[in-house]
């Protein structure tokens, strides 16, 4: 059996990190690229960029021992992971087939950004249940303290 992705029913990120995931999805194109999102609660709170290892512009998979730093840094600094981003340099903020073929971690949300329209922020929250995606409402929210 499929372990399923129940996250938060809704979630929130800064606009500021919104911006890091669009300059680290621009900084890849044509690739995709990938990362990491943690925070508190249903608030994602920090962006940890990571390393394609396939450098494809269809798939991704991340660097194990980045996951790792990562992972330990969220621990160290109270928080959790809340979703695995990544980016579709030319295709919908939609979960593709392999998106769904490689959602296996349980409890976080997939989070992906599109570049397939430069001007706008392509940015959509999934969660998957038996195989099937479930979009999460993802609020962009003003940066703390601005």
């Amino acid at each position: 059996m499929r372990p399923e992705s129940r996250p938060a029913m809704s979630l929130s990120i800064p606009e500021n990190i919104v911006a890091e995931l669009r300059a680290a999805a621009r900084a890849h194109a044509p690739l995709e690229t990938c990362g990491l999102l943690a925070g508190t609660a249903d608030r994602m709170t920090k962006f940890y960029p990571l390393t394609n290892a396939d450098a494809s512009p269809e798939h991704f998979s991340m660097v194990p021992a980045e996951q790792f730093a990562a992972i330990k840094d969220m621990r160290r600094n109270g928080a959790r992971m809340l979703a695995i981003w990544h980016s579709h340099p030319a295709s919908p903020a939609r979960m593709s087939a392999e998106d769904l073929r490689l959602a296996l971690t349980p409890g976080v949300a997939y989070v992906i950004t599109s570049l397939a329209v430069p001007e706008a922020v392509a940015l959509r929250a999934f969660g998957v249940r038996e195989g099937v995606p479930e979009e999460i409402p993802l609020t962009i929210i003003p940066q703390a303290g601005a």
